[in-house]
């Protein structure tokens, strides 16, 4: 019943004032968090808005990372007017009146516009064509938003008169920074678990993370007000617990710090390896809940693919690898479905990691050999003089032969009978092991 009345106190006061992420919205280049690579000291757009040279542009990035926050900025640093349109309720009608009153507005006053368009690639092709002439004759600067890959979603001719840049998530170091900032704005503090929890949980949207810190405060206030809180030190205060950033998130939890984060991984590899289905999938739910960044795991499945499948099952290569670009493309929660189904994939998939040894052998020999000469006959003969000097000299083509090989040594003589690659009998590498069978043993 208790829980019932936080709530009910924390979403009145939630309704009574301004969103925590409009109120904390910066005003200059200098107050926002993030984006380092666009807004740092002599970076690219940082340059052209100091300098005043800005055209228009593209900002394209996922939710919460500051497009609108930034394209606001940016107009502060202007002396022109900043109009704001969605591409969601906006027509055509509305580009060009908002067009028609930036004319107006620079030939009556000389100020110029800088026209805001939210989720541009919501715009079809006849209402991105309206703003082309503005555009091109420098009307109005258009700074287009977007969480769509723009080189699908934008007209080829806007795209061309526009400067593309991408907004990255943010990272958990500027996310715990914005959680500062929006405590104090709240005036209330938190724990450290409390603030790696909603930090964590963001996925890099800044947005995100300061909505959920706001419900927590208001559970906390509520909490307090009710006098059954304190800031953990006998002061009474509105502090924010884990159990209120649980709360806020509607998830629990889960303990993963750096022990956990090698063990996980280690745990999720050796399911697979072990073609244990059921285990992979439920560490690969223990690492998303809990945050792990989805393209490490990606990265892990496609080393897994080659280095415990390999020739076995040569498919698993290319369905580790569309996984890893789904989580580039889709992004979670949903390419949580594409990292699942190439999970499944790998671990039915037949195991042999005959591959991984023979390059493991391959460098050893590298490393550790004397580096012999390439073989006179494997030389380059393609240019003037090569023939005369023995390049080539020898040389078998294998296509001449209805075998489609030949015998011929293609190594330096000091790893010439070292054997590397040695097929297992598992899945698909056993038609391997079957051809390699069939020829002629090296030297025979």
């Amino acid at each position: 019943m208790s829980d019932d009345l936080f709530a009910a106190a924390a979403s009145e006061r939630l309704e009574s004032r301004q969103p925590l992420a409009a109120r904390l919205r910066p005003r200059s280049l200098d107050d926002i968090v993030g984006q380092e690579h666009l807004l740092g000291p002599g970076k690219p757009l940082r340059s052209l808005v100091e300098r005043d040279r800005l055209s228009s542009a593209l900002l394209w990035g996922p939710p919460g990372t500051g497009k609108t926050t930034l394209a606001r900025a940016v107009a502060a640093h202007t002396e022109k007017v900043f109009v704001q349109l969605s591409a969601v309720t906006a027509t055509v009608k509305d580009v060009r009146e908002t067009i028609a009153q930036a004319r107006h507005r620079l030939g009556e006053q000389g100020r110029g516009t800088i026209l805001f368009l939210d989720e541009i690639h919501r715009f079809n092709k006849a209402q991105q064509d309206a703003l082309l002439p503005a555009v091109e004759e420098g009307l109005v600067v258009l700074i287009g938003a977007t969480t769509e890959n723009p080189y699908f979603e934008v007209n080829a001719p806007l795209r061309s008169r526009s400067t593309l840049f991408r907004l990255e998530p943010l990272t958990t170091d500027a996310v715990r920074t914005l959680l500062g900032n929006g405590l104090g704005a709240e005036g209330a503090t938190a724990t450290d678990e409390a603030i790696e929890h909603l930090a964590e949980r963001a996925n890099g949207d800044g947005r995100q993370a300061l909505t959920a810190l706001e419900v927590a405060v208001a559970l906390a206030t509520a909490r307090t007000e009710a006098g059954e809180g304190t800031d953990g030190t006998g002061r009474t205060g509105v502090t924010v617990t884990l159990a209120d950033a649980e709360a806020a998130l509607g998830t629990n939890a889960l303990r993963y710090g750096v022990d956990d984060h090698y063990d996980v991984v280690s745990a999720f590899i050796k399911s697979i390896r072990g073609s244990d289905a059921d285990a992979g999938l439920y560490w690969l739910a223990r690492m998303v809940e809990a945050g792990e960044d989805a393209r490490f795991i990606a990265r892990r499945l496609v080393i897994l693919a080659s280095e415990d499948i390999g020739m076995a099952d040569p498919t698993s290569l290319l369905v580790a690898n569309a996984a890893a670009h789904a989580v580039e493309f889709v992004g979670l929660p949903e390419a949580g479905h594409n990292l699942a189904q190439a999970v499944v994939h790998l671990s039915s998939a037949p195991k042999s990691n005959r591959v991984a040894k023979a390059w493991w052998a391959a460098q050893s020999d590298v490393r550790d050999q004397p580096a012999g000469e390439v073989p006179a006959h494997l030389r380059d003969a393609h240019y003037q003089g090569a023939g005369a000097i023995g390049h080539g000299r020898g040389y078998r083509y294998p296509h001449d032969d209805p075998r489609g090989w030949v015998e011929q040594e293609h190594r330096p003589a000091g790893v010439a009978d070292r054997t590397y690659y040695e097929p297992s009998e598992h899945g698909a590498e056993a038609e391997v092991a079957r051809r390699q069978r069939e020829r002629t043993p090296r030297g025979g």
